[in-house]
């Protein structure tokens, strides 16, 4: 069930007005000078959220990932903001109470998944004295107890991204953004891990951009749906299914809503 969110907390994530254009390659023919081409990622992206699961969906091309690396501080934008708690969202105290799992990350097959956790743990510069009890608890929220002592070359697919999600919870962040946290998961894992973050929502700010509507259909406190840039709508799903795809479900509004298009 979608989780019900305290509006007057003080936890909250302001996107004001983000702008991002890429120049894409410039085409050149015999009978043209060279056309240099503007994509506009994200076109004025303006939301707030506060406490609880949010599903970030949209077509290949839509902005999604532009917009999680705005948030996350890896790409700067051309114009609007991010604030957190009212503040700026970057530096080291920033930085603390995030979590991202990003949708691919290179793992280091000689490493052990507890080795890479504590390498994990080093960067988020978490005390070193409570280390050890951080990579068991994140371990067992992911079902990787058993396996922290297995090189990463002996791991599956799915167990490497429970790894990443494992290493985006340590430190107990407030806010978690997700880049399709359930690519190569089994249905049993895919389960679980919706059941771990509707509970986590309950006090704090989970983004889970996904192409597998059934992630979020169920769990999410609002739907945000993103097209070419812009938010086409973002609410309940029981709202959004009301308004697009009456009597049907999450996945019936992405169809109506985006068709077939890719999102450019």
């Amino acid at each position: 069930m979608a989780k019900h969110i305290n509006a007057g907390s003080f936890v909250n994530l302001s996107i004001t007005d983000l702008q991002k254009t890429y120049e894409l390659p410039s085409i050149r023919t015999p009978h043209t000078k060279h056309s240099h081409l503007i994509k506009h990622a994200l076109a004025g992206i303006t939301i707030t959220l506060a406490p609880g699961l949010y599903g970030l969906l949209g077509p290949n091309g839509a902005g999604k990932s532009t917009l999680i690396h705005i948030i996350t501080g890896s790409l700067a934008p051309d114009s609007g903001e991010v604030r957190w708690c009212g503040k700026p969202a970057m530096g080291i105290v920033f930085r603390r109470i995030l979590g991202y799992m990003p949708q691919q990350q290179g793992l280091y097959d000689s490493y052990t998944g507890r080795r890479f956790l504590a390498y994990m743990a080093a960067l988020k510069e978490i005390p070193r004295k409570t280390v050890a009890a951080e990579i068991a608890r994140v371990a067992a929220a992911v079902n990787l107890t058993a396996e922290l002592d297995k090189r990463l070359s002996a791991y599956s697919g799915g167990m490497k991204q429970r790894l990443l999600l494992a290493s985006a919870l340590l430190g107990d962040p407030k806010l978690l953004i997700l880049d399709e946290p359930t690519a190569g998961l089994d249905p049993k894992e895919r389960v679980r891990l919706r059941e771990l973050l509707a509970d986590m929502a309950k006090d704090r700010i989970i983004l889970v951009a996904t192409h597998v509507v059934s992630d979020v259909e169920t769990v999410a406190t609002k739907v945000i749906l993103l097209r070419a840039g812009k938010i086409v709508d973002a609410a309940p799903v029981p709202e959004l299914i009301e308004k697009y795809a009456p009597g049907q479900g999450l996945e019936d509004v992405y169809l109506n809503v985006f068709g077939e298009g890719d999102g450019k």
